[in-house]
């Protein structure tokens, strides 16, 4: 069974920059549309196997690759909490600081 996936204020204001980001750097919102369906599909399979993701050196989180991105999340008893969507080509101390 699926668990419910609650996402976190800093993954929805990170998922909103990317693709925002997309659409004014190509001038279409082509691009941002399709990563939005990858990253909702990505979601979809981390709710029904939240195994699927790699484990991180902090408790119960993991992350799983969407093209150039890392999905964060934390698997809770009943939910998924997705913790922010990190862009893999920044500087990884960034991402240590939000898992802390």
């Amino acid at each position: 069974m699926a668990k419910k996936i609650i996402w976190s204020d800093k993954a929805q204001n990170d998922r909103k920059e990317i693709l925002l980001y997309w659409k004014e750097r190509n001038k279409s919102s082509i691009y941002s549309r399709k990563l939005n369906i990858l990253i909702i599909d990505a979601t979809k399979a981390i709710a029904n196997f939240p195994n699927i993701g790699k484990l991180t050196g902090y408790k119960n989180t993991r992350v799983k690759i969407v093209r150039d991105y890392l999905i964060v999340y934390k698997e809770l008893e009943n939910e998924i909490v997705l913790i922010a969507i990190w862009d893999a080509r920044q500087n990884p101390l960034k991402l240590q600081k939000i898992l802390q």
